[in-house]
């Protein structure tokens, strides 16, 4: 059911990564939202600069789609350095970062995507490129072993998380600037939108922008994703302008409701309402329940339904909210404390 979501914070497949790449900001003065970050990012860049010197190391971590690639391009492109890209599950031994390090620059940027999913042997391989700015290779295996100690230049890797939380503690700790990013806000991703809106040369009524940003989860690679979808609607079904009936007609077809909720945000919530009295439940029991894997919830289903409200996380499991239960119109319950009902039992057994 999450495979090809629309709603989802992940990059469905190379031809949206390609779309996307095309609006993307290039320059800090570009970007919208996360003000916080792009302040401080801007100082970095700019003491880097004066001093002459490449960035330190940096992290960013928050839900899927927020932009911590696009950030990484425009720290590469304010430094005037060369970007080279990865992913966590991509470096599966030595060799394979020997062959992205020997190639790097001084000032050159590496950029490792869900750099929490690195092997154990390939993230003690780059402590010492990280802090000494060279590496400890293996050549051959056996009797024939022998170790060639190989400098590198100086250069900033960037990471990039959705699970901050799984990243090993001495690997977190040699990431000199550690940043978290935000949802996005409506009028945020509003502008995202009529941004996106110039690039593509797409006509929108007063309105229509704000309307897709509601539904948007607070994601901008979410609200760039429905902008294309709405965008073929109006050109299949109407006159390729965007109205408020059009939105609202393409957004209904995807099943999007007014808070930008799938089938799957929806099918999670009714879950814990009905089979398990609206918690609290375990994420692998509700994993069981709904068939799909305990990642897809955990990193795609559950950071917006915490961050409107709709689920509760405690110690016991997840428990759904009287204002989830309101927006699905079902009503809303909770299971009697075991202290309740062992007295209801003793009560009856006298």
């Amino acid at each position: 059911m999450a495979i090809g979501r629309v709603i989802s914070g992940q990059s469905l497949n190379e031809a949206e990564e390609s779309f996307n790449v095309s609006l993307r900001p290039k320059f800090l003065d570009e970007c919208i939202g996360q003000c916080n970050v792009r302040e401080k990012l801007e100082i970095a860049i700019e003491a880097a600069k004066q001093r002459s010197e490449p960035l330190e190391h940096i992290l960013f971590y928050g839900p899927p789609g927020l932009g911590k690639t696009t950030l990484a391009n425009v720290v590469a492109n304010e430094m005037g350095a060369r970007l080279r890209g990865s992913s966590g599950p991509a470096l599966v031994k030595a060799g394979d970062v020997m062959g992205l390090l020997s190639n790097i620059n001084t000032g050159d940027v590496l950029f490792i995507d869900e750099i929490h999913r690195l092997s154990t042997p390939v993230e003690e391989f780059i402590y010492p490129a990280m802090e000494e700015f060279r590496v400890d290779f293996t050549v051959d295996s056996g009797l024939h072993a022998k170790t060639i100690n190989f400098p590198l230049k100086r250069f900033t890797l960037i990471g990039a998380t959705t699970r901050a939380g799984l990243l090993s503690a001495p690997l977190r700790g040699r990431f000199g600037m550690l940043y978290h990013l935000d949802f996005y806000t409506g009028p945020e991703l509003t502008a995202i939108l009529k941004r996106s809106a110039n690039l593509l040369q797409l006509k929108c009524e007063q309105g229509t922008l704000e309307l897709i940003a509601g539904r948007s989860r607070g994601a901008p690679r979410v609200a760039n994703r429905l902008l294309k979808r709405v965008r073929d609607y109006a050109q299949v079904k109407g006159t390729g302008v965007l109205s408020i009936d059009i939105v609202e007609r393409a957004l209904a077809m995807e099943q999007i409701d007014s808070l930008g909720l799938d089938e799957l945000d929806r099918a999670f919530l009714r879950a814990l309402h009905n089979v398990y009295d609206g918690g609290p439940a375990g994420i692998d029991a509700i994993a069981a329940t709904l068939g799909e894997e305990r990642d897809t919830l955990e990193d795609v289903v559950e950071p917006y339904l915490l961050q409107i409200g709709f689920l509760r996380r405690t110690k016991r499991g997840r428990e759904i909210t009287k204002e989830a239960d309101k927006h699905l119109g079902l009503k809303f319950h909770r299971k009697k404390a075991d202290s309740e009902k062992a007295g209801l039992f003793d009560k009856d057994s006298r």
